[in-house]
């Protein structure tokens, strides 16, 4: 029995759509209030006992949003699903899944300093890749590659720590 199949057995066809993912893995769309009930379906129902990735894809181009992708994996059954969450580029918001997989924690964060994505129900999101105060997040399409100053906070960031954490 397929991914979809499994998921259609336990939950019905209520709530979500198959989307073709072109790269053969088995892809859902849902919406956002629905992530933490389907979820938890897929770790306690379906044997997706591992969540490889939280990103985000920047569609502004063609409407201002952002896809919020979810990928799973089951080594019961061999198999992923990926699953999509459409979100309003302007104030993207979607729970967190970090209470049903904590290795989530990380991803979440990590999609939070690159797009700007809010995880409601995470500990204080702080940036992981980027220094604190930065004011861009560097994966959004409208992030400006002319006139910034990167290295500006990390050199002052260098300044602080070489002082011994005294500015």
């Amino acid at each position: 029995m397929g991914v979809l199949e499994r998921i259609a057995a336990v939950r019905g066809t209520e709530g979500y759509t198959a989307v073709d993912a072109r790269d053969g893995t088995p892809c859902v769309r849902i919406e956002a209030s629905a992530l933490p009930a389907f979820a938890l379906m897929l770790r306690d129902e379906c044997g997706f006992e591992t969540n490889t990735f939280v990103t985000a894809i920047d569609r502004t181009e063609k409407r201002p949003v952002f896809d919020i992708c979810y990928q799973f994996l089951s080594l019961q059954h061999a198999d992923r699903v990926r699953v999509l969450i459409e979100v309003d580029a302007a104030d993207p918001r979607v729970p967190t899944i970090k209470d049903l997989w904590i290795g989530a924690s990380y991803s979440e964060r990590e999609c939070f300093d690159m797009f700007g994505v809010a995880f409601e129900g995470h500990d204080p999101l702080e940036r992981l890749l980027m220094p604190e105060g930065y004011e861009h997040h560097p994966l959004r399409k409208e992030f400006p590659h002319h006139g910034i100053e990167p290295d500006r906070l990390y050199r002052e960031w260098e300044r602080t720590r070489s002082a011994g954490g005294k500015a």
